[in-house]
């Protein structure tokens, strides 16, 4: 059984849903990252400076050193460059120390007077129930031996995927609401009156409010009765029962069920009822507007090809004009010819006879 530092510590970490060891662990990991930064800082701006300005000149003139010289002619510390090191290695050293000192000291504190649990009651832990837990009854103790682990891992299973559950259905809630304001928004006119209308129809409609506004706020929806949709608050819901338009929604759901009836009663009639043709009905009308038709593409046509249709077509030749003149005096040219025929004729079987 464990015991009351134990029992705190398992209602804390469950309480905050992590462990309270973490948050100043996660504190001392933040200070010594920044104290490394800070150490390899220090050590890049003592490895570039010049050794003489660290005071390696004087010590080698003190001990009756000289340095060596590269090949540019300046003067070079060999035992610089590990002296560096090792003190900024003391350096990073003692201030690890200095840190541990402190937060370790901090670490104390915050457990015993923040992290914790009132002091001056013993075993408070077992006497504490958190707001999750309110409406769970504990188990009889004749059940609490016949749970198995096996159990315990099957309700704990359903216990996270409940939770997922509930995370799914609180998302697709949130996004039925932006849905909801979406359209509500095409409903809702706009907010400011004042603002000068556009001369496109179009514009004018996206400037005014949401582009199916006039079902609820026009001049024809006010005779109908038509109330303008409530808001997101429920404040704002109309406090009179089902508004008109729903009304008259409900009574024309409510007769499709009896409109079907009709119509499938109606269907084996239409089956056996002779239903009037195209010869029986309107059968003038159609030959009339067929002859139209033709006659006006036919005179379309020979007007293409030069023909003259304002008084007739008669005696028209194909590629020429002739006129209703021209043809009345060839048809008199033909009459006289056949009159001069028929003269002649007759004239030589007179002088035959005598």
């Amino acid at each position: 059984m464990a015991n009351a530092q134990q029992q705190e510590n398992m209602l804390l970490t469950e309480h905050f849903s992590w462990p309270p060891i973490s948050l100043i662990d996660d504190i001392i990991n933040t200070i010594n990252e920044v104290l490394y930064r800070c150490t390899d800082t220090f050590a890049t701006g003592i490895a570039n400076a010049p050794p003489h300005l660290l005071g390696f000149a004087d010590r080698y003139a003190a001990e009756n050193r000289k340095p060596d010289r590269d090949e540019d002619g300046n003067d070079v510390y060999p035992d610089a460059a590990l002296e560096i090191e090792e003190g900024v290695l003391k350096l990073e050293t003692l201030m690890e120390n200095a840190v541990d000192k402190n937060f370790d000291k901090l670490e104390i504190w915050t457990l015993r007077n923040v992290l914790c649990l009132p002091r001056g009651e013993e075993e408070l832990a077992r006497w504490v129930r958190l707001g999750h837990y309110e409406g769970v009854e504990a188990l009889p103790k004749d059940v609490e031996g016949t749970w198995t682990p096996e159990k315990l891992y099957t309700l704990r299973r359903k216990l996270v995927e409940t939770q997922k559950l509930n995370a799914a259905l609180l998302a697709e809630k949130r996004r039925n609401e932006a849905t909801i304001e979406q359209l509500r928004a095409l409903f809702t006119p706009a907010a400011s009156p004042m603002k000068r209308e556009s001369t496109s129809p179009g514009r004018s409609a996206a400037q005014n409010g949401g582009a199916f506004a006039f079902l609820t706020h026009a001049e024809g929806a006010k005779q109908l009765g038509v109330s303008p949709l409530p808001q997101s608050g429920a404040a704002n819901a109309p406090s009179n029962g089902a508004a008109p338009l729903t009304t008259h929604t409900s009574f024309t759901a409510s007769q499709l069920p009896y409109l079907r009836q009709l119509l499938a009663n109606l269907r084996p009639h239409l089956a056996s009822t002779a239903l009037p043709t195209k010869s029986e009905s309107g059968s003038d009308g159609t030959s009339r507007e067929r002859k139209l038709y033709l006659e006006s593409q036919s005179k379309r046509i020979l007007e293409k090809r030069g023909v003259d249709t304002k008084e007739g077509v008669e005696g028209a030749v194909e590629g020429a004009k002739v006129r209703a003149e021209e043809v009345r005096g060839l048809e008199g040219i033909v009459e006289a010819l056949g009159r001069g025929n028929s003269t002649s004729k007759h004239g030589g079987e007179a002088m035959d006879t005598s």
